[in-house]
């Protein structure tokens, strides 16, 4: 049983409370699964570096963050078991973000050493994971870690500009009357 916990942001957030509101939609905050972790109640959360918790069951690696944009350096201690932007934000330190969910390139970085996990980081292609770029919205540390910010516009680019830029795209017929058929 896990011990109860105020819902995150991402679950409270104002465009949830508008979709919710919608009768046009049928969408339910209910749906909607928070990814915060919780701590079940038979570990004790021990406090860490800069007031964070964790268990002394979970293995606890050093993330170090250079942030390019703000010029600065962000070293704090992360568990396996949970996401490294949600851990920082409990810690007080402010990187960049947008969708919490991994399907954006807004906090993307590129791994200088070590190596974390990222089973749901939809926003960047197998290739560029590869690459050595991941999400920390959606990044579990596997070892310390040391990481860079990256430009959002240049990750978002290098992920899906080599479809955009084939200049215009033809019409197919076709397939739009399929795809009204539909409705």
């Amino acid at each position: 049983m896990d011990l109860l916990q105020p819902p995150c942001s991402a679950c409270t957030s104002p465009l949830l409370r508008r979709l919710s509101s919608l009768n046009s939609v049928n969408f339910s905050l209910n749906s909607v699964k928070c990814r915060r972790k919780t701590t079940p109640k038979f570990q004790t959360p021990v406090a860490g570096q800069n007031g964070s918790s964790y268990s002394p069951s979970v293995p606890t690696h050093k993330v170090t963050v250079l942030d390019r944009q703000r010029g600065v350096v962000h070293e704090f201690l992360v568990p396996e078991d949970q996401y490294i932007l949600h851990t920082a934000e409990a810690q007080n330190i402010a990187l960049p973000f947008a969708c919490r969910h991994g399907c954006c390139t807004s906090c993307a970085v590129r791994v200088k050493s070590g190596q974390l996990r990222q089973p749901e980081a939809l926003g960047i292609s197998a290739e560029l994971k590869s690459k050595g770029y991941a999400l920390l919205c959606v990044g579990f540390p596997s070892s310390d870690l040391e990481v860079e910010t990256q430009d959002e516009d240049e990750v978002y680019w290098l992920q899906f500009g080599r479809y955009f830029a084939r200049g215009p795209i033809e019409r197919d017929d076709y397939a739009l009357e399929l795809a009204m058929g539909d409705e």
